[in-house]
C-alpha cells in the first residue's frame, strides 16, 4: 500500500476524479489501482474563489514494488505508514493495589481505558456525576442561574470538553501517531467515522455525551471500577529521607484507599485540589495562560468572509477563522477556541464568579460564530506571587465580571462598536448574544487588567482588516474568559512521575501537560503505558 499525499482537486470535483489524481500522481493507467481510499481531507481557502480539497490517499496499485522505485524521489509518495497502535504492557493475574485515576475527562478517560485495556483494573474517582445527571445540573444554571459547585461544566464525567466544540485535532507531535488511537476509540464508542479523515474534525456536545457513556460502559466491562461524586481532598505520602511516595488517597467521604500508583487528571479548574496538592508539598510552579473575551457574529458573516461565493457549500460547512496580533504594548492577542455555528455557554464552577466559554453541536448550525479573544499573560510579569497566585488572578477577573453582570450569573456584554469607542453599551443590536443565563450590556472595562482592555481594543481593529466586518459594530463581547488553560504545572519526570513524589502521574490539561480533547486524551495513553510499566517493574 502506498500512501500519496498533497492531491489537490477543485471543491466541487466528480468523485471520480480522485482515483484519477492518484494514477496521474504514481504515473499509471486507472486500471493499474486495485483501490483507493481516503485516509484525510483539508481545504485549502486563501483564495476564497477558487477553494482546493488536499487529499492523502492510500493507494493499492498493481507491481507496487516498481512504481514504488519510479516514485522513489517524490516526497509525496511514500509506503503507507504503520500506525496500529501496540500495547506496551499487559497486567499479570494479581497487583497488591489498582491503580487509581482521579478525574473523569479525556485525559482521566483514556489513562482509563489503556489501563483496563491492559488488564489493571483501574479504579476511577471523578467528584462530579455522571454525565446525563451532570447535564441536567449544568442546564440548571443556563436555564434557573442555580450552580453546583461540584458538578457543572467543569466538573463531573466527560471533563470541560464535553461542554465544547468537541475539536479532535491538536498541533502536538505525534510519532506514535496515538491520537489516531484516540480518534478510532472514538468511533468505536459512536462518533461519526468522518473524524478519522477530516483534518479538523470535532463531534459536538450531544454526541458525546453518548460516547463517554459508551466508553464508561467498555472500561467497566474490562474490570475498570467508577465512583461519581467522590472528591479526592487528601493524599497520604510516605516520606523517608527525600524520597516521597504515594501511599492512599483520602475523599471527602474519609474513605483511605490504599495504592502506590495515581493518574492525576484533574482538569484546569480543580483550585481546591491544587491547594492541597501544594500543601501536601507536591512540585507545583505557575505557568502562562490567557484571558479575554467571548465575541459573537453571525455565522453567515463568517462563511462569506472565509468562503465567498461558496459559502454554505455542505463539504465545507460552517466556516472558522484563527487571527493573532502583536499590540503596541507589547502584548499578544489571539482567537482561541473559535466555535463555528456555536453557543456562549456559562462555565463557572465557583459561585459569585462567571466565567464563559464556547460550545458547538455535530451539525453546527445555530445563528453565532462565537470565539476567545483572549491576551496571553505570564507569571513572571503579571502574578508573580508563588505558585498559586494565578488562581487568584482569574478568581479577581471572575468575580469582577459577575458584579458587572448584576450578580445573578447573567454575563457583562458590550458592543464591539461601543468598546471601541470606550462608552458602555445600554442595548444590544442586531446580534442576538447566545449567553445563557442572559446579559447585561455594559461596559467590560472595570472586568479586565487595562493592558488587556487596550490590547483587546486595537487588536479588534485589525482583525476588522484581516476579516471583513470583525469589527462590526453589532457583533457581540461577553466576559469573561479566564479558563483557556491550567494557571499551573505539576511538574514531572521522564517517567511520567510528579519530580518529588513517586507513584503521582500529573496528566493532562489541569497539569499543564496538554489543550483540548484530542491532545488531553493523548497525554492519558502515554501516562497509562508509563504508569504501567511502572507497575510491572515493581512488582516483578
Amino acid at each position: 500500500m502506498l500512501r500519496l499525499t498533497g492531491i489537490q482537486l477543485p471543491l466541487n470535483h466528480a468523485p471520480e476524479a480522485i482515483a484519477r489524481a492518484a494514477a496521474a500522481r504514481l504515473r499509471v493507467a486507472p486500471d493499474q489501482l486495485i483501490s483507493c481510499t481516503v485516509v484525510r481531507r483539508a481545504h485549502d481557502a486563501r483564495k476564497k474563489f477558487a477553494i482546493m480539497l488536499i487529499y492523502s490517499l492510500d493507494v493499492e496499485v498493481k507491481d507496487e514494488a516498481d512504481v514504488l522505485r519510479r516514485s522513489a524521489s517524490a516526497l509525496n509518495v511514500k509506503p503507507t505508514p504503520d500506525i496500529d497502535y501496540r500495547f506496551v504492557a499487559h497486567a499479570p493475574e494479581s497487583l497488591p493495589t489498582r491503580p487509581l485515576v482521579i478525574g473523569a475527562g479525556p485525559c482521566g478517560l483514556f489513562a482509563a481505558l489503556l489501563l483496563a485495556q491492559m488488564g489493571f483494573r483501574p479504579i476511577i474517582l471523578e467528584r462530579g456525576k455522571e454525565v446525563r445527571d451532570r447535564t441536567k445540573d449544568t442546564w440548571g444554571l443556563w436555564r434557573q442561574s442555580v450552580l453546583n459547585p461540584e458538578s457543572n461544566v467543569q466538573f463531573g464525567e466527560g471533563g470541560a470538553g464535553t461542554f465544547s466544540d468537541g475539536k479532535l485535532y491538536s498541533q502536538i507531535k505525534d510519532p506514535r501517531h496515538l491520537g489516531r488511537k484516540v480518534l478510532t476509540e472514538f468511533v468505536k464508542a459512536g462518533a461519526p467515522p468522518e473524524i478519522l479523515i477530516e483534518a479538523h474534525p470535532h463531534i459536538g456536545t450531544f454526541r458525546l455525551v453518548k460516547m463517554v457513556e459508551n466508553m464508561r460502559a467498555t472500561i467497566e466491562s474490562l474490570g475498570g471500577e467508577y465512583r461519581f461524586e467522590s472528591r479526592v481532598t487528601d493524599l497520604e505520602i510516605e516520606t523517608k529521607g527525600e524520597s516521597r511516595q504515594i501511599r492512599a488517597v483520602i475523599l471527602a467521604s474519609g474513605e483511605r484507599i490504599a495504592t502506590d500508583h495515581v493518574v492525576l487528571a484533574i482538569g484546569h479548574s480543580s483550585r481546591d485540589t491544587f491547594q492541597m496538592l501544594h500543601d501536601r508539598g507536591v512540585y507545583i510552579e505557575a505557568k502562562p495562560f490567557s484571558l479575554g473575551f467571548r465575541i459573537e457574529h453571525p455565522q453567515s458573516l463568517i462563511d462569506a468572509a472565509r468562503f465567498g461565493k461558496n459559502a454554505d457549500n455542505p463539504i465545507l460547512g460552517a466556516a472558522d477563522y484563527k487571527l493573532v496580533h502583536h499590540a503596541k504594548n507589547g502584548r499578544d492577542v489571539y482567537s482561541f477556541c473559535m466555535c463555528p455555528g456555536g453557543t456562549v455557554v456559562a462555565a463557572t464552577s465557583e459561585e459569585g464568579r462567571v466565567v464563559t466559554n464556547g460550545m458547538s453541536q455535530y451539525s453546527r448550525a445555530e445563528r453565532n460564530a462565537n470565539a476567545g479573544i483572549v491576551v496571553g499573560i505570564t507569571p513572571e510579569r503579571d502574578y508573580p506571587d508563588g505558585p498559586l497566585a494565578g488562581i487568584a488572578f482569574q478568581r479577581k477577573w471572575e468575580s469582577a465580571a459577575f458584579v458587572a453582570g448584576g450578580g445573578t450569573y447573567a454575563a457583562p456584554a458590550q458592543l464591539v462598536g461601543d468598546f471601541i469607542a470606550r462608552r458602555p453599551s445600554t442595548n444590544l443590536g442586531s446580534v442576538i448574544p447566545s449567553y445563557k443565563p442572559g446579559v447585561l450590556p455594559t461596559d467590560l472595562s472595570p472586568c479586565l487588567p487595562k493592558y488587556a482592555i487596550t490590547a483587546i481594543r486595537e487588536a479588534l481593529i485589525t482583525f476588522g482588516r484581516q476579516i471583513k466586518g470583525f469589527d462590526m459594530d453589532d457583533a457581540v463581547l461577553t466576559g469573561v474568559e479566564t479558563r483557556t488553560s491550567s494557571p499551573i504545572r505539576i511538574k514531572r519526570d521522564d517517567s511520567f512521575q510528579s519530580i518529588n513524589t513517586k507513584g503521582l502521574y500529573p496528566a493532562g490539561e489541569g497539569a499543564g501537560y496538554a489543550g483540548g480533547i484530542l491532545s488531553a486524551g493523548v497525554d492519558g495513553i502515554k501516562v497509562a503505558e508509563a504508569l504501567a510499566q511502572n507497575m510491572l517493574a515493581a512488582n516483578a
